[in-house]
């Protein structure tokens, strides 16, 4: 696998920050593919979709502030849709590129809606992984129980243990998958012991702002205007399947696709599942 390591230097209320992203391709291709992770994830997540995509794009896999090996913010209170569409804008204009093409998973697929609904966006087709503008509050209820708890092992074997057990909504990933998923989502810290690398505190807007109801979005999503693909786990607990088939009848009358055999979310590690994001982002 050949990327490269970069950063972008970015801005919020609480001062600058760095962003870490991997680039895959050639980086003059015009053609620009941006991926985003999910709530405690990172950009090394699409590693086999970046590889398999870079003849195709120019593909940039951001670590979201406060996750991977970004920076992290001095104020909590920033870890929020705002501050990330930010971030992303700074990094579109550093990439100097008109518009690009997005594929977003959960979260990164929220932040790709709040920037696909913008007057002038840049973002020209847009794939939505297991998330959509209606969120359950039982996905709500269960992503509480776990975020910012700031779990550590005295092994990477007992680490790898416990990202399995809490992703097994992931599907059937095999032994070398799991380990990647592992291996670049932990650290071991100066006193030996293994830690997430992200930021406990990017839990504290969440909390704040969870109520135990749904979140209701269709205002936003109604506002995009380019081509769509929504990507359901047939299992998620997150992406209703009435909200899922309602995207495809409304707003940008979203191409609907499913994944069976999976929950929350489809990690686009097998030559299956990325052929349904490459058959879309290259059709004509």
């Amino acid at each position: 696998m050949q990327f490269k390591q970069q950063t972008v230097q970015c801005i919020g209320a609480s001062g600058l920050h760095r962003m870490a992203y991997a680039e895959w391709g050639a980086r003059d291709n015009p053609r620009v593919l941006i991926c985003v992770h999910g709530l405690t994830r990172n950009g090394r997540d699409f590693d086999a979709l970046a590889e398999a995509m870079s003849g195709h794009y120019r593909v940039i896999c951001p670590d979201v502030v406060g996750r991977g090996k970004s920076g992290r913010l001095r104020d909590p209170a920033g870890y929020a849709i705002p501050q990330y569409v930010a971030d992303m804008v700074t990094l579109i204009a550093r990439l100097n590129v008109d518009s690009v093409h997005w594929l977003g998973t959960s979260m990164g697929g929220l932040i790709g809606m709040a920037l696909a609904a913008q007057e002038g966006t840049p973002i020209h087709r847009l794939v939505l992984n297991d998330v959509g503008p209606q969120i359950t509050s039982e996905s709500l209820q269960r992503i509480a129980t776990y975020v910012g708890t700031d779990p550590d092992w005295a092994t990477f074997d007992e680490a790898l243990a416990y990202v399995k057990a809490v992703s097994a909504p992931f599907g059937p990933l095999t032994e070398a998958q799991w380990h990647h998923l592992t291996e670049t989502s932990v650290v071991q810290r100066p006193d030996g012991r293994w830690a997430f690398r992200y930021d406990p505190r990017i839990a504290e807007p969440f909390k704040a702002a969870f109520t135990g109801q749904e979140i209701d979005l269709w205002p936003l999503y109604e506002r995009i205007a380019c081509p769509t693909l929504v990507i359901r786990g047939a299992e998620t607990d997150l992406l209703a399947r009435d909200t899922w088939q309602r995207m495809g009848a409304c707003g940008p009358r979203a191409k609907l696709a499913e994944i069976a055999g999976v929950g929350h979310a489809p990690m686009f590690m097998d030559a299956e599942q990325i052929g349904v994001v490459r058959d879309f982002l290259l059709s004509a």
